[in-house]
């Protein structure tokens, strides 16, 4: 683990009508670390990640990638990124991996993988297509390159969409509940290709259910509860001698499943 700092979180505020999802939530990922966010339906997780790239715009707070913060300027009662192409050249440091997969219906394996590196990036398309090629050897996907997404199980289109983000060679890898949609026969290949993908030093910030996994994989664990990060540190406190309550019911309840 460097002392680089991946994607650091200062103070983040959001909310939805009403409802304030995030209250104040301060985050630093180093590169080389993967953090684990675990909490309970609601606790704000997915939302705490959609905010990195600025899929959700935090009323208040900073985020910096790569050391880098993004520039927000006030807009009506809100704000919004005052610089667009800083937004669009940052976001390209991020690899995002959703729940849904969220692959091109109408594109085959391969053309989902090599798109944005050759339109986004600008990237030669015949080094796209070789970069893209190792990277479905790497998840396990070579023999899918020419299949389209609907003649695939869920497991090869979450797989798909892993190599379709590292494509853009991201500074971090952000996995929202990556293994929610799958039939669970599905899920250990998923956690196969992150838990190498883990071994490999990628800089990776996961939200997940699998809390078994999370303690393997995990150089450092967060809960979070009610929009807050209640307790953290590395996965042998968090999940074998939690310091709250809260964490300690969480965790015994999911461990034990």
């Amino acid at each position: 683990m460097s002392d680089t700092e991946a994607v650091s979180l200062t103070g983040l505020h959001k909310r939805f009508g009403a409802n304030e999802v995030l209250k104040g939530v301060s985050l630093r990922a180093h590169t080389g670390e993967v953090i684990a966010v675990i909490g309970a339906s609601g606790s704000g997780k997915s939302t705490l990640l959609r905010c990195i790239p600025l899929l959700e715009i935090p009323e208040a707070g900073e985020i910096a990638i790569g050391g880098e913060t993004i520039r927000m300027r006030a807009a009506g009662k809100g704000r919004v990124p005052a610089d667009a192409a800083q937004v669009n050249r940052l976001r390209s440091n991020l690899g995002f991996v959703f729940q849904s997969f969220n692959l091109w219906a109408h594109m085959t394996v391969l053309q989902n993988v090599i798109e944005a590196p050759v339109h986004v990036q600008g990237r030669p398309k015949a080094e796209a297509i070789a970069e893209a090629e190792a990277l479905l050897e790497k998840v396990g996907m070579a023999d899918k390159r020419d299949a389209y997404p609907a003649h695939l199980s869920g497991g090869q289109q979450q797989r798909a969409a892993i190599a379709r983000a590292l494509a853009m060679r991201p500074r971090a890898l952000l996995f929202d509940e990556p293994t929610s949609a799958l039939d669970p026969e599905l899920v250990s290949e998923v956690l196969r290709v992150i838990r190498a993908l883990a071994a490999e030093g990628r800089t990776m910030l996961i939200v997940t259910h699998e809390m078994a996994f999370a303690a393997d994989v995990a150089s450092r664990a967060i809960f979070l509860h009610d929009g807050r990060i209640e307790e953290e540190g590395p996965p042998a406190q968090v999940f074998s001698d939690p310091q709250t309550e809260r964490c300690r019911q969480f965790v015994m309840r999911h461990l034990n499943r």
